[in-house]
């Protein structure tokens, strides 16, 4: 079942180290997709910003600054959504729901972070608080050492994840090279991301420096419409279905590696969607840690538990494969600037889904997959994109 959504323009900063502000990177990545959805701002009704909290907020009233972009903006409705790293897909959905309300027929969103400007040590703590704070075990764990931990039970389980691990950061990092955006242009050998070096430090065995997502600033933007209304735009995108499953915050009390959140939401996607997951042409799944997209191999249900590394050896998520993963580069190598990630995937779905993707373009791609989480597997958001068809 549709939701009745369609997305039909689309913003994206470059991601990466970046000069401009905060304030910069929203309005940027606010006039790209209106200009590109050719609408007129004045008929915009409401707009919905993306970004994190726990210490990351630089401008504490950002929602606002979604204004700055233009005069015809002033005096519409304007809310930020944090729901840790999947704080853009959040806000896709606060903006979903009130078009469904019948509140509005046509709504902005942005995702936006600006990281570079803290050290490292303050965006590591910043990050953790997206953990449980109220276990003295947990609140102790920034999130390299949470996924740590989930590749050293992964290689007691089942089998070393490291090989795979390696695969998949070369992977990603190959693909980013088709993508102008990515803050990394930067390919890596197997040898490379596999080996322990000064340049590839452990972070928290066995995750290595390219096991980890980057630190990053950068915003990117939808516009979203009712499907009745999308008709009357150059370039449309269903949201074919959208979901969003929440699991208890604590470790403690789940089985992190089971990844059940993410698999009970793609499986509710793809049942409303009405689709298989061999119907889908490319994904773009949230690889904060390359054992993160291992685990999501498994949780969307490409192999079975504890065998990820097929989807690798088969080449079934390369480029040209049955279902290419991150051709975007991922948050490996595109970056993660956390508020705009969740934006990020839908506004680069977008993209290959209207054909405009450049060097990254699946041919023929009509059906697109997003998988955007928030914390340990706590927040999880999956949305199935589909092109209009006629």
């Amino acid at each position: 079942m549709s939701t009745g959504i369609s997305i039909v323009g689309s913003g994206h900063t470059k991601f990466g180290r970046l000069q401009e502000n905060l304030e910069e990177l929203i309005v940027a990545a606010t006039r790209e997709a209106v200009e590109e959805a050719g609408i007129d701002p004045a008929d915009i009704d409401a707009v919905f910003l993306g970004h994190f909290n726990s210490g990351l907020v630089s401008d504490g009233f950002a929602s606002s600054l979604i204004h700055q972009a233009y005069p015809q903006l002033r005096f519409k409705p304007a809310m930020r959504a944090e729901n840790a790293c999947a704080s853009g897909s959040a806000a896709i959905h606060a903006g979903m729901n009130t078009i469904q309300a019948g509140k509005a027929r046509t709504v902005l969103v942005v995702g936006a972070e600006k990281m570079t400007n803290r050290s490292t040590r303050d965006v590591t703590e910043a990050l953790a608080g997206a953990g449980y704070r109220n276990d003295a075990d947990e609140a102790d764990l920034s999130f390299p050492q949470v996924f740590s931990i989930a590749a050293r039970e992964y290689e007691k389980r089942h089998a070393s994840p490291l090989d795979a691990m390696a695969r998949i950061a070369v992977k990603n990092h190959a693909n980013a090279m088709a993508n102008p955006l990515a803050q990394m242009h930067k390919e890596f050998t197997f040898e490379q991301c596999s080996t322990v070096s000064n340049s590839n430090p452990e972070i928290a065995p066995p995750l290595r420096l390219t096991d980890c997502s980057l630190v990053s600033d950068g915003a990117a933007a939808v516009v979203l419409t009712s499907d009745d209304n999308a008709v009357n735009f150059p370039k449309a995108v269903k949201l074919r279905a959208a979901a969003h499953v929440s699991d208890f915050l604590p470790m403690s009390r789940r089985d992190f590696l089971a990844f059940e959140g993410p698999e009970r939401a793609f499986a509710e996607a793809l049942s409303s969607a009405s689709v298989s997951l061999g119907d889908i042409d490319f994904a773009e799944v949230h690889d904060c840690f390359t054992i993160a997209e291992l685990l999501t191999y498994e949780a969307m249900g490409l192999t079975p538990k504890g065998q990820g590394v097929r989807a690798l050896d088969d080449g079934t998520v390369y480029r040209g494969g049955a279902l290419p993963v991150n051709l975007s580069g991922g948050l490996k190598a595109k970056g993660h600037p956390v508020g705009a990630t969740g934006v990020s995937m839908h506004a680069l779905a977008f993209r290959q889904l209207t054909g405009q993707a450049g060097e990254m373009q699946t041919p023929g791609a009509t059906l697109g997959l997003v998988f955007n989480m928030g914390g340990s597997a706590v927040a999880n958001y999956v949305s199935v994109l589909e092109a209009h068809r006629g």
